[in-house]
């Protein structure tokens, strides 16, 4: 029998025991394993021999899987791609839908296009270098298939960029690159659609083994990664704790004895493994030529990516990449300056004219400005336009926040026409151009002046209010990390129609998602907000 270390030895004499018969209890699509007694021939040497022996059979596996995708995608995407060359020439020269759209094809888009060999040559060429064949996600990629699309299209056109001349030419390429992009996407997710549909839940899938925490196994197994229908088939995992869980295969002190019992041609790491053991599951994997994974949980958490690189001969996992983030913060910057800049200059008329109404619908100051808590929990003002009489209490916002903070959001939420609102509603405070002025969200202009010094960010979270922060949970601090922000990702998901802990864990998941693109994705998103008041600003 495989040796045990004495410590487990001695824990799992008082559980369950390595040896012992062991029973999946996940889903009724898996097929449970029932695993034996250890007998001799779980003797190490044995089992090494018998991983070494298995590895030539994995590693086909792995290879006979590939070229079946590759081959099912090849012959799918020149389906696909005759399919598109016989719908142009029916609309163009049959004239299908009628001479008033054939005519105007004809003259953009000549016979020619799409043409035979060499148009599925160079689309077959753009697919290949791009990574359209390659495993997972990549042959699905919308971005990575409108890139093979663009440089499929540009290929064959270059020639002719010389003798028709550039604006005729730029039309047959959108024109192409658009209709080849829009039949490769449709015809992936037609594929994953009919293998889902008509072939067997786990044909051609790998056989998946895990090892880790089995708490952390039981979450890895249940994630979309490795749920039914996907390239992954779980026979079960091996428990890292002492005793192992009921439902584990065993003990990772006997990891290469079930990796071998199993089959498994692919092992998934999830959750932490202390060093030893991760050694031991790396050389059994690598013993057997299965594909090793990994679930690093502490990465998705942080919200980073990782990345490899090489110091004097050592490989290094890259989490974070501090100079990467430095241009990235600076770049934000650029656009915050640029963006605040040109929104006063353009806003500049709209804002006297608020100006002037304030002024005469009440009495008081035209700017309001309150304190709120920054970045790293500094203090500043924000600058907002007056929108409630001058010297009105700040009482019922404060029970407002406090029920909220509280989790009451049935006691929160106020009831306005298209259902409940979690802000107040028919406030007495709110003067009459307020009301316009915080429907239109015209009231937040002058935050580009908070913008201009440093102190806020066109995109970013909602910045608290001083006895908002003395209420927080230990996470909700993460909101702090960054510049808050004028808009941002609660105000285009929901506004006022989403409860106080929504909002933070809206603003919780912009921090770790955060990138330039996300920022200008909010950005654009914030105007047909603004523009239809979605989710009721007033």
């Amino acid at each position: 029998m495989e040796t045990v270390p004495r410590d487990v030895r001695t824990e799992l004499s008082s559980g369950g025991t390595p040896g012992a018969t062991a029973r999946l209890h996940f889903s009724p699509a898996y097929a449970p394993l029932e695993l034996g007694p250890l007998t001799d021939i779980d003797a190490p040497a044995t089992i090494r021999l018998g991983l070494q022996r298995r590895a030539a059979a994995n590693l086909r596996s792995h290879v006979l899987r590939a070229l079946r995708r590759f081959t099912a995608l090849l012959v799918a995407d020149l389906g696909s791609f005759y399919v598109m060359r016989e719908l142009v020439r029916a609309v163009r020269d049959l004239a299908v839908f009628g001479e008033g759209i054939a005519a105007p094809l004809q003259s953009a888009l000549p016979r020619g296009i799409l043409n035979g060999w060499q148009y599925a040559a160079a689309l077959f060429v753009a697919l290949f270098v791009s990574g359209n064949y390659g495993r997972g996600d990549q042959r699905r990629d919308a971005r990575r298939l409108f890139i093979a699309s663009a440089l499929a299209t540009a290929l064959p056109l270059w020639m002719t960029l010389w003798t028709r001349g550039l604006e005729p030419v730029m039309v047959q390429y959108a024109f192409t690159t658009l209709l080849v992009w829009a039949g490769l996407v449709a015809e992936r997710r037609a594929i994953d659609r009919i293998v889902a549909r008509f072939l067997p839940v786990y044909r051609n899938t790998a056989a998946t083994l895990f090892v880790g925490p089995a708490e952390a196994c039981r979450q890895a197994i249940d994630s979309p990664t490795f749920a039914q229908g996907g390239e992954s088939r779980p026979v079960g995992f091996v428990d890292v704790h002492v005793p192992p869980a009921p439902d584990a295969l065993g003990h990772a002190a006997n990891f290469r004895s079930l990796l071998q019992r199993t089959g498994a041609e692919v092992v998934v790491i999830a959750g932490y493994l202390p060093d030893n053991r991760f050694r031991e599951v790396v050389d059994a994997s690598l013993e057997a030529q299965s594909q090793l994974l990994s679930v690093p949980r502490s990465i998705a958490i942080a919200g980073v990516q990782p990345n490899l690189v090489w110091r004097q001969g050592q490989p290094l996992v890259e989490l974070t990449a501090p100079s990467l983030k430095a241009w990235q913060l600076a770049l934000k910057r650029c656009v915050d300056l640029l963006g605040a800049t040109v929104g006063l200059l353009v806003a500049l008329p709209v804002m006297l004219v608020v100006a002037v109404a304030i002024k005469l619908d009440s009495r008081g100051p035209v700017f309001f400005r309150q304190e709120r808590i920054g970045t790293g929990g500094r203090r500043f003002r924000v600058w907002k336009f007056r929108t409630m009489h001058n010297g009105a209490s700040d009482a019922a916002h404060r029970e407002l926040v406090h029920q909220m903070l509280r989790g009451d959001d049935a006691a929160a939420a106020r009831q306005s026409a298209d259902g409940p609102v979690y802000k107040l509603v028919d406030d007495v405070r709110v003067t009459s151009v307020g009301r316009l002025l915080r429907r239109t969200s015209l009231d937040e202009l002058p935050q580009l002046l908070n913008v201009l010094r440093g102190e806020m960010s066109l995109v970013g979270p909602r910045p608290p209010l001083l006895y908002e922060l003395e209420k927080y949970d230990h996470w909700q601090f993460d909101r702090l990390q960054v510049l808050p922000g004028i808009t941002g990702l609660w105000q285009v998901s929901g506004r006022n129609r989403l409860t106080y802990r929504q909002m933070c864990e809206l603003d919780v998941e912009y921090v770790r998602r955060w990138s330039v693109w996300l920022d200008l994705k909010i950005l654009f998103r914030t105007i047909p907000v603004v523009l239809f008041n979605s989710g009721r600003a007033a």
